[in-house]
């Protein structure tokens, strides 16, 4: 098959979206099957033989000048004024103005695909998709509705609340768009659930495929690092839970000799580094951020225990990597990662999300264990081994892209009659 991969942003470290599109598009490839890549900024990290089709935009939120004013000499065209103006007005753009560019950009070559598959962009312009007689499916991994309901409640700034509604404003149009769709993927059968509630989503219309796990991600060769407590979360962003880890750790090192890496790069200013002011840890705390696959898996494996404190995840690739190395886990019972772990107490320690006094006691019980541990982080290889498999993963979907092109080939045959 020939596939149309869509995705607004995709750079791996801007979250699991940029992962998934990365691994799944190499083992499609892998499978004998032809993949392009459309995104906007920050463009993927993609493997020999997929290719990547760039489509730009203005690029408002990069690094190292977010919000940005454009020269007049940039704006191209209506999408780009929108895209501006739109965040002129505290909204965010970019899933609405990236389809209607892809969609601009498949029109002139529609004879060139298969099948095209959106990347949770679920803007209007993917309704325009089909009706160029291209088949469409989505993957949505989670609905960012938890996102805005956990940003809203840990928000007591009345200004702040109004401008956070209107940041996640383009939520209508996603509920919408994939009220729409002909079929959805999701990893998990949390997110198929919450997708069905949030948005209103057919249940019969998804198909849960669990995310796999690079190979690249094995137990560590050396030994670990005594007191080292390690997480991977958006520093800043309030459904990742860092704030009750930092509170948990801050009661750990009164009476231990500890050190917790964060793989994240936190906002100058932002609540975590205010937070760790506050605790007095700044000495103890470490930020790590652009690290290669290699580095990364290297911290993982040095860690004695992870932590996964987030208040919402849709699957948790990190959860998942994390038992590929073999290191033992205290995450939350939270959206779907009680189903990436399984059964309590084999691979992880699970705790009440936002719960601090859990979530110290469960990491001391850890440290105080190495034998419990060591039973801990073979559980966890052993399930990612059994479950978690991006060529399965990619053997799946393709077979969703054939029901997919059939139903919609039926589809046109019946009309026409």
């Amino acid at each position: 098959m020939r596939i149309a991969m869509l995705s607004y942003r995709s750079k791996p470290h801007c979250g699991g979206q940029g992962i998934y599109l990365r691994h799944l598009s190499r083992e499609l490839t892998n499978l004998g099957h032809t993949v392009e890549v459309f995104s906007g900024q920050p463009y993927p990290d993609l493997d020999p033989g997929v290719t990547l089709t760039k489509v730009p935009s203005l690029d408002l939120y990069r690094e190292p000048d977010p919000f940005r004013v454009p020269k007049l000499s940039e704006f191209r065209d209506r999408i780009d004024v929108e895209e501006f103006a739109t965040m002129c007005t505290a909204g965010f753009p970019e899933p609405k103005t990236f389809s209607s560019r892809v969609a601009r950009l498949l029109a002139e070559r529609r004879e060139d695909f298969d099948i095209a598959h959106d990347n949770q962009v679920l803007g209007y312009g993917m309704l325009d998709i089909e009706k160029l007689g291209l088949p469409l499916i989505a993957t949505v991994h989670h609905p960012i509705t938890f996102d805005r309901r956990i940003d809203l409640q840990q928000t007591r700034n009345p200004w702040r609340k109004l401008t956070l509604r209107r940041w996640y404003g383009f939520l209508r149009m996603q509920g919408k768009v994939a009220r729409r769709m002909r079929w959805i993927l999701t990893p998990s059968e949390t997110s198929k659930r919450d997708i069905a509630h949030d948005f209103g989503v057919d249940p019969a219309r998804m198909q849960v495929i669990l995310l796999g796990v690079d190979d690249g991600f094995t137990p560590p060769t050396k030994p670990r690092v005594p007191g080292r407590i390690m997480a991977m979360a958006s520093a800043d962003a309030p459904m990742k839970g860092i704030n009750t880890l930092l509170e948990a750790f801050a009661k750990i090192r009164t009476e231990r000799d500890v050190e917790l890496v964060l793989v994240t790069k936190p906002a100058p200013g932002g609540r975590t580094e205010k937070l760790i002011e506050k605790l007095s840890i700044g000495d103890s705390v470490r930020f790590v951020h652009g690290m290669t696959e290699e580095e990364l898996v290297e911290l993982m494996g040095s860690a004695e225990v992870a932590c996964v404190p987030s208040l919402y995840e849709g699957f948790s690739l990190p959860t998942a990597e994390l038992m590929a190395c073999a290191t033992p886990l205290v995450v939350s019972r939270a959206g779907a990662i009680p189903e990436v772990v399984g059964e309590e107490g084999v691979c992880a320690e699970v705790v009440t999300p936002g719960d601090v006094g859990e979530l110290k006691t469960a990491i001391e019980g850890l440290l105080d264990d190495p034998e419990r541990r060591a039973r801990m982080g073979a559980a966890g290889r052993k399930r990612v081994e059994e479950l978690f498999s991006w060529r399965a993963v990619a053997a799946t979907v393709a077979a969703a892209y054939e029901h997919v092109i059939a139903d919609f080939e039926k589809e046109r045959s019946d009309a026409d009659r």
